[in-house]
C-alpha cells in the first residue's frame, strides 16, 4: 500500500492538472508580468520534482533543460506548455515507482544532496509548492477571462481520504 503521504501528493498532482483542464497552447505562452506564464509553471513543478526525486535520489537527470528554462531564480520564459506537460508526464513517471516503495523510514531519512531536508518533508514541499501554483494559474486564466474554474479542492474524501500511516 503506497504511504499516505504520497497518496496526498498524488491528489494534489491530479488537483494541479485540473485547474489545467481547458487551457490553450497560446494562452499558456502569455505572461501577465510580474507572474511567469502557464507553460513555464507546468515545466517549473516538472523541474522540482526531476530536481528532488531523480537528480538528488538516483542522480539522473532527463530533462535537463528544465534546469535552465524554468528553474527558480532563473530569467522570465514562456515554453510550451505542450512540451513542458510532455516533460512533466515523463518526469513523474520515472518517480512514481520510487514514491510507491517509500514506507516511514524512508520518510524520516534524508534526501541525498543540499540543502539537507528529510525526505517527507521534501514531499510537503512538493505538495505545497503545486499548491501555490495552482492558485497562480487560476489567477492567470482568470486574467484570460476563462470562466467556470474549478473551485476549492475536489473529491479528496474519495480519492485521497485521510488515514494512519
Amino acid at each position: 500500500m503506497v504511504h499516505p503521504l504520497v497518496e496526498q501528493l498524488r491528489f494534489t498532482r491530479a488537483e494541479w492538472l485540473r485547474g489545467l483542464r481547458g487551457v490553450q497552447e497560446a494562452e499558456a505562452l502569455r505572461r501577465f508580468e510580474p507572474m511567469n506564464s502557464i507553460g513555464w509553471v507546468v515545466g517549473h513543478l516538472a523541474w522540482q520534482e526531476q530536481r528532488y526525486w531523480l537528480t538528488r535520489t538516483r542522480g539522473v537527470t532527463p530533462h535537463p533543460e528544465l534546469n535552465t528554462l524554468v528553474a527558480s531564480g532563473g530569467p522570465p520564459s514562456t515554453p510550451s506548455l505542450r512540451a513542458m506537460l510532455r516533460a512533466w508526464r515523463e518526469v513523474t513517471a520515472a518517480v512514481d515507482p520510487w514514491l510507491d516503495g517509500l514506507a516511514g523510514d524512508d520518510l524520516a531519512a534524508n534526501l541525498p544532496g543540499s540543502p539537507p531536508r528529510l525526505v517527507g518533508d521534501s514531499i510537503h514541499r512538493v505538495m505545497y509548492h503545486y499548491w501555490f501554483h495552482i492558485g497562480e494559474i487560476q489567477a492567470i486564466r482568470q486574467l484570460l477571462g476563462h470562466s467556470r474554474l474549478p473551485q476549492f479542492v475536489g473529491a479528496i474524501e474519495d480519492r485521497a481520504p485521510y488515514r494512519q500511516g
